[in-house]
């Protein structure tokens, strides 16, 4: 339930993209169960403020299709594989959540009812309205896309007001900070400018989305504990794409 004493969070409806590699923990490869449920926590303190949220996770600690492509599989068929790694990053989301009462849907751009639902907008908005946490799996459903634009379409599509990019650092850098001891953090930056400096928030297809649709883009450290929720109460440390 939503804290009625707590100021109003900044956001109401948001999408949250993170990455396949998030989930490894530790782990060189695959998922962590207990870095998934601390995901899910992390999404659970933000659900409780009554803040409607939509996922996306990429698939790259189970299988990325530019890798299998550069390897000499097939660029298509990589990236099909790639698609089915996110539903199952999606899939172990789900049971983290559920597991801590929070109702959550799976919803896969390529239809597979067995295990989840495929992609209706009008139903992911309804799911929205009544609280449920809803999950994008599959990308778009087509090779050549990137989780990035999927989470910026659907983003769109869901008329969500900013995209958060949980990362490993808490924003935009110049440069890497993790090379180079002089980096220095963005507050905000346009989208223009991640584009012509190549600063590798998202691909240039997701930024050029959310540039003609005017979605900004919260970048922060998902590491951080209490750092998604944070920003929603109006605090934290992070850049702003906008």
């Amino acid at each position: 339930m939503a804290d009625d004493t707590a100021p109003a969070p900044t956001y109401s409806r948001v999408m949250l993209k993170i990455s396949g590699e998030a989930l490894m923990g530790d782990a060189g490869y695959g998922l962590n169960p207990p870095t998934v449920e601390r995901i899910a926590q992390e999404v659970r303190t933000v659900h409780d403020m009554g803040v409607e949220i939509c996922m996306v996770i990429g698939g790259g600690n189970i299988f990325r299709g530019l890798q299998g492509s550069a390897q000499g599989m097939e660029r298509a068929t990589a990236d099909y594989m790639g698609m089915l790694a996110t539903v199952m990053n999606a899939l172990a989301m789900q049971g983290a959540l559920e597991k801590l009462g929070i109702h959550t849907r799976v919803i896969s751009a390529i239809p597979m009812d067995q295990v989840c639902e495929p992609y209706i907008r009008r139903r992911a908005v309804r799911h929205l309205e009544k609280k449920r946490v809803v999950i994008f799996a599959a990308g778009t459903g087509n090779p050549y896309f990137t989780t990035d634009t999927a989470a910026t379409l659907r983003a769109n599509e869901m008329n969500c007001e900013a995209i958060f990019k949980g990362t490993k650092v808490d924003g935009v850098y110049d440069k890497d900070p993790v090379k180079y001891d002089d980096a220095v953090r963005y507050d905000t930056v346009s989208y223009d400018d991640v584009l012509a400096q190549h600063l590798g928030v998202m691909d240039a297809s997701a930024i050029a989305l959310a540039r003609e649709n005017d979605m900004p883009i919260i970048v922060f450290s998902l590491d951080e504990p209490g750092g998604f929720k944070g920003i929603l109460a109006g605090e934290g440390t992070y850049t702003k794409v906008q």
